[in-house]
């Protein structure tokens, strides 16, 4: 066993399955829809920016956006946008509440190795709307693999430190895996825990950060790379 790991973390979105590529999806139809009012990269912009000052209130997930989307209509429009765009943005927005869920290569194979071994208890550590994740975590098949699920509103040092006092595991007892080194890597390794990230081929733009070393965090490519570190 890899150190004094007893529990192994997994992010969802972008790390089980695929998530951002469908909201960029969503997003470019909507700058479509919106090119009356400036470009593509005028409308993303502004899109963007009631993103982030609606997460305090608001917090991360379809709902989140979608409501940002609805807001930033009205702003770039000067409040003209008519009511059939609108419910066209929405129509959009609740597209995200059933994305098909793909799997990405080597999940469920190194969840079930790992179960199988029943060396370490298994998590699921998310981010966003409740309500969605459980739903997504549902239809991904993957709940029966888990020992815990938690879903928070956002993936701070505090948050993942109640976690621990939840799991009843030291710092170093505790690795987290995602594709986020600012939500999934950083504020793990802050307190003390172990972090592998998995790059994906798309980042939403707010959780990217400069890539860095630290010697409690490994980088991997695939999930089925667990196997021979841990």
């Amino acid at each position: 066993m890899r150190h004094d790991i007893k529990v192994i973390a997994f992010d969802a979105d972008d790390t089980l399955w695929s998530n951002e590529p469908f909201f960029q999806e969503v997003e470019r139809k909507y700058t479509e829809l919106l090119s009356d009012y400036g470009s593509a990269k005028e409308i993303s912009a502004e899109l963007f920016k009631t993103e982030m000052s609606n997460l305090e209130c608001l917090g991360y997930g379809a709902k989140a956006f979608t409501i940002s989307m609805v807001e930033t209509a009205l702003w770039v429009s000067n409040q003209t946008i008519t009511a059939e765009k609108i419910q066209q943005i929405v129509l959009l927005g609740k597209s995200l509440l059933e994305m098909p869920i793909e799997l990405l290569s080597g999940v469920e194979d190194t969840l079930k190795a790992l179960k199988e071994q029943g060396c370490y208890r298994l998590v699921v550590a998310t981010k966003g709307d409740l309500l969605d994740q459980e739903r997504k975590l549902k239809r991904s098949g993957l709940t029966p693999y888990f020992d815990h699920i938690e879903i928070m509103s956002d993936k701070t040092e505090k948050e993942y430190n109640r976690l621990l006092q939840v799991l009843q595991v030291a710092p170093e007892e505790f690795l987290m895996i995602g594709n986020s080194l600012k939500s999934d890597i950083q504020p793990v390794l802050a307190i003390g825990g172990y972090g592998v990230h998995i790059p994906f081929e798309v980042m939403w733009q707010h959780e990217v950060v400069e890539t860095f070393t630290h010697p409690r965090l490994q980088q991997m490519k695939s999930p089925v790379e667990l196997l021979n570190w841990l």
